[in-house]
């Protein structure tokens, strides 16, 4: 793999114009670039709608263009918006000196009066939701090629942050949104606001519960159980969504209000998973998107022990024998029963009720 952990896109010279080290409430913001509020409105023509090119749950993301020529992702922060803040901060901290050709490049960021921006490498192609989800998407220029290409691609950036970095990160967002696609569609995580430093010598960590619904791993959505098999999950359903070119949001699978991970294990049982597969995914081989399906069951198994480490998961989708299934177990879901705010948490063919109020311990267990 080759990557590096640690390194900057700017030369020295450059670095002797950052102006010092800003403050956010009360934390100083090192290592990184810093941009004027004029230089980033400028870029982007005053934060135009027509430069607008995407939206999270933060703020908004434009599209810069410098007088050098560099484009950029401006990431501006909704003003007043204290978590907003608190997900400023640990982006910044997460990754400002991390590089992966699989993860969106933190460039800098802008710290004037109320304003809290983030500057990203521009990437191409959008987002992997637009690109395989959105209304005005065309599937038929991901075929299989570049449709596994993006799953090993995020498999290899989920695998450096979990297993070389140190401390470890988990990003606790994966999602199709959240996968960017460069040239040629290559994929880029992104959106590190909800990511979590995992020192070595803890096993999970008791934390808010956070993340976007149909994601989340069973144990972590039920009690705030961190650990890093909760990205595998959500990696699982990433898996089915690229295959079948389908939101797992969608809960009305199969006419029985069933979610995409649920109606994908009642194929495979029924030894018709391969209708899972999109139309409009061209050639493929079957033995090949077969085995993926396979994989994105054994991250989504219920159990978090059971799922694989994301350098196996690797493994496993570039293996050319056929896996052993009788090692996997019936995933886990979570389900809105849409009844008095609660949700279902279903196993194999068991199912919970539990509360979906969040879970605000912030306590680190050791190992």
């Amino acid at each position: 793999m080759s990557c590096g952990c640690f390194g900057s896109p700017f030369t020295q010279k450059q670095k002797s114009l950052t102006p010092p080290p800003r403050e956010v409430e009360g934390k100083v913001l090192e290592n990184i670039r810093h941009f004027s509020y004029n230089e980033l409105r400028v870029a982007t023509n005053d934060f135009s709608l027509s430069n607008k090119i995407g939206r999270g749950g933060f703020g908004t993301v434009y599209k810069g263009i410098f007088k050098s020529g560099l484009q950029v992702a401006v990431k501006a922060l909704s003003a007043e918006s204290k978590q907003g803040v608190r997900e400023f901060l640990a982006e910044i901290n997460t990754i400002s000196n991390v590089r992966h050709q699989n993860l969106v490049e933190l460039i800098g960021c802008c710290v004037e009066g109320t304003n809290r921006i983030l500057v990203y490498e521009y990437v191409v192609n959008n987002s992997l939701d637009r690109a395989l989800l959105g209304y005005t998407s065309d599937r038929s220029k991901l075929n299989w090629e570049r449709r596994s290409a993006i799953c090993l691609g995020t498999a290899r950036a989920l695998a450096f942050l979990h297993e070389e970095l140190v401390p470890h990160i988990v990003h606790r967002d994966i999602k199709a949104s959240n996968i960017l696609l460069g040239e040629d569609f290559a994929p880029k995580i992104g959106d590190f606001g909800l990511a979590k430093l995992f020192p070595d010598d803890i096993t999970h960590i008791s934390t808010r519960i956070a993340g976007t619904s149909g994601y989340l791993a069973p144990e972590y959505a039920l009690g705030g159980h961190l650990t890093m098999k909760a990205d595998v999950y959500s990696f699982g359903v990433l898996i089915l969504e690229i295959v079948s070119g389908q939101s797992n949001s969608k809960s009305n699978w199969g006419g029985s209000n069933k979610l995409l991970l649920e109606w994908a294990w009642q194929l495979y049982e029924e030894g018709r998973l391969l209708e899972l597969v999109d139309s409009e995914i061209g050639e493929y081989a079957v033995d090949e998107v077969f085995r993926y399906m396979i994989v994105a069951f054994f991250c989504t198994q219920a159990g978090a022990n059971r799922r694989p480490l994301m350098s196996q998961v690797i493994h496993m989708l570039s293996t050319k024998t056929r896996l052993n299934e009788k090692q996997l177990a019936a995933p886990g879901f979570i389900a809105d029963t849409g009844v008095n705010s609660k949700e279902k948490i279903s196993v194999g063919s068991s199912s919970y009720q539990f509360s979906s109020a969040p879970v605000s311990i912030t306590e680190i267990v050791p190992r």
